[in-house]
């Protein structure tokens, strides 16, 4: 029973640090392969909400992300294989610098590493202003840090067009590898940021025109074909890591009865599971907050939810006056609550409702911003406290700088073991990350968090057997069966 390779042309854009323009030229690439008639699926490295909306509204698809830190081998190239079914390339996006991985000291969840547990070739966005041949210095670095860099060819950003055709030749002669092009300097588009990254694409004028007009400039500068034929160079993908028999033939143990090629061994023991069988029987309704103040979603999550029986009814906080109906359980996703402050806690019956289920134990995740929502006061960027849903007693503030920040590991702490029952209990470490500007005076003592190759750790999380809520963001993938739970305590409080 061979197990099935599948042809996903793919390359990967990364850069030595943040801030060199991968992103409007990820965009820009995108949008000028569409021009092309070609249909296109995009990737994110690593935990980042907006980058991939960006992505998704050139694409007028969704955009995914792939994190090495939250997902193993197998499962990550399982993304990477359903996420660009039925298209014709994957463009990926790196984050940070292309060697940036966990705790700043390690190369695990950098590009790098997503570039190598995918097979995908490399290329590097380079900033070249206030720099000539010292660029071949720069990228020189790159290539030789790992002998398997898995660095194909760069892309020379800010780079004077007098200059590029010299220092094209002298980047292939003296390095050996491709020069896919240049992007000039761009003065009339930038991307703006915010504290959590850039701004959200919706609050930028004529959108869709600029990366029109963006990708009209690439299709003169770039080399297209080139990445075309990059993409299509990229090794067949393989989900399961196979074993070879004496011949050099794959072989792969018997299927399991009506598990699915592709599905890695640990997704389908979960899914397969009886718990899930029942899941899916009962149909649980699952309401997800999602607006402009409530944003931040991995479409995997929601992908996850389906796939194990979950129905998903979205729901606006800013302007739904009621819960969908019939819902079994809720979702208060993260995105920027303290941007629609005023507009959020004028929502008074909406908000009646939610506290009056939530305080009555009625299934509830929510993270980050969902969290600060459900506070009993939240301070906006103006320094205003807004009266909030009041589920949890206290005030979610503003502070200066980036708070817990970063990829983190959740255990149950003491408090959850003396309360007994507790969602994800028992499911082993569940895998998170924080990225925060805003703090508050109760974050919750149920689990504890721990950075990896630090030594930090702190308390976070409110806790029952139907709830978590507190600021980490979790990524259902990395753990399955904390998602299924949450489904099965949706189904269990509906028949009670």
């Amino acid at each position: 029973n061979h197990n099935t390779a599948y042809n996903v042309p793919r390359f990967l854009l990364a850069a030595p640090k943040r801030g060199s323009g991968k992103t409007l030229i990820t965009c820009g690439i995108i949008a000028a392969l569409k021009r092309r008639g070609l249909s296109v699926s995009s990737f994110k490295c690593g935990p980042d909400y907006i980058d991939p909306m960006f992505h998704s509204r050139v694409l007028k698809a969704k955009s995914r992300n792939l994190d090495t830190f939250f997902t193993d081998r197998a499962i990550t190239r399982y993304l990477l294989l359903k996420g660009s079914e039925g298209t014709d390339i994957s463009v990926m996006e790196g984050v940070m610098g292309y060697y940036d991985g966990l705790g700043g000291v390690d190369t695990k969840a950098s590009a790098y590493d997503v570039a190598k547990v995918t097979d995908t070739p490399a290329v590097l966005i380079v900033d070249t202003k206030g720099m000539s041949l010292s660029v071949l210095a720069e990228i020189k670095g790159f290539l030789t840090l790992r002998s398997d860099s898995g660095i194909k060819g760069v892309i020379l950003n800010r780079q004077s067009p007098m200059l590029y055709e010299e220092m094209k030749r002298l980047v292939e002669e003296q390095l050996g590898i491709r020069v896919f092009g240049y992007v000039p300097k761009i003065t009339e588009f930038t991307l703006e940021s915010r504290h959590l990254g850039l701004v959200l694409p919706h609050e930028i004028d004529k959108l869709e025109q600029k990366f029109d007009d963006l990708a009209k400039i690439l299709e003169k500068t770039v080399d297209l074909d080139g990445l075309l034929a990059l993409a299509k160079e990229a090794p067949l993908l393989m989900v399961e890591d196979m074993e070879v028999n004496g011949s050099g033939e794959v072989e792969k143990a018997d299927l399991p009865g009506g598990k699915p090629e592709d599905m890695p061994e640990n997704l389908w023991k979960i899914l397969s599971s009886e718990e899930a069988e029942q899941v899916r029987k009962a149909e649980p309704r699952i309401a997800v907050a999602k607006d402009e103040a409530f944003c931040f979603i991995y479409e995997d999550n929601l992908r996850i939810l389906e796939q194990l029986g979950g129905k998903l009814l979205f729901f606006s906080p800013l302007r739904d006056k009621h819960l969908p109906e019939g819902a079994d359980g809720l979702l208060l996703y993260g995105g920027y609550p303290e941007l629609y402050g005023e507009a959020l806690s004028q929502n008074h019956s909406l908000m009646e409702e939610i506290r009056a289920k939530v305080t009555a134990g009625f299934p509830c995740m929510a993270e980050c911003g969902g969290f600060m929502y459900l506070h009993t006061y939240m301070e906006d960027m103006e320094g205003i406290f807004h009266p909030m849903v009041g589920a949890i007693e206290g005030k979610a503030y503003r502070t200066e700088r980036l708070n817990r920040f970063g990829y983190i590991n959740l255990t149950p702490g003491e408090e959850a073991a003396s309360k007994g029952s507790i969602l994800g209990k028992g499911r082993g470490e569940i895998r998170a990350h924080e990225f925060h500007y805003f703090d508050s005076t109760s974050c919750g003592e149920d689990f504890e968090a721990k950075k990896p190759f630090r030594k930090r750790t702190w308390n976070c999380i409110h806790g029952t057997d139907s709830q978590l809520l507190g600021f980490p963001h979790l990524y259902y993938y990395g753990n399955p069966g904390l998602a299924l739970d949450f489904l099965k305590a949706a189904v269990q409080k509906r028949e009670e």
